[in-house]
């Protein structure tokens, strides 16, 4: 993003107040006011209003229109697909959704059981000589519970 940005910055000598009409910020985003209208509709990019309700675009709208299309471009999605996948973040009955559409289509991998990722935890504790969440009994530093301590007479 920070890339696009700079380049944004190159294209046009925007200072932080400034803002740029529709047909202005079209043409150093090289599109159309039409295709900005469109972003617009879709959420992608929400430009301030001139007391006279007119479209005004500072630097945010700007970085937001222009990282918009360079995602479409690198992605090869359309505007709407980039909406959508913002609401898909934003959502979260959407995620859940689309989460279980993946799951049935096989394009999301099922995520790993429950007991697997305890046992992998518990193992990296053993590893560590960390007491787990039951062993309170064994506290780290107890006789027993961890690698050998020359000052503590526990020598292994």
């Amino acid at each position: 993003m920070r890339q696009v940005l700079e380049r944004l910055r190159e294209r046009v000598q925007l200072r932080p107040e400034q803002r740029l009409p529709i047909a202005r910020a079209a043409a150093v985003l090289q599109t159309t006011p039409r295709m900005l209208r469109y972003r617009e509709s879709l959420g992608l990019v929400i430009p301030a209003r001139s007391p006279g309700g007119h479209r005004e675009y500072g630097e945010r709208e700007l970085l937001a229109a222009a990282y918009a299309d360079e995602l479409e471009r690198r992605y090869q999605i359309s505007p709407s697909d980039l909406a959508f996948a913002i609401r898909v973040l934003a959502e979260v009955e959407v995620a859940t959704d689309v989460r279980r559409l993946g799951l049935l289509t096989r394009r999301i991998p099922p995520s790993p059981p429950i007991a697997a990722l305890d046992f992998d935890a518990q193992k990296a504790r053993r590893l560590l000589h960390m007491p787990g969440p039951g062993d309170s009994a064994r506290a780290i530093g107890e006789p027993g519970a961890g690698p050998s301590d020359p000052h503590s007479g526990n020598v292994r």
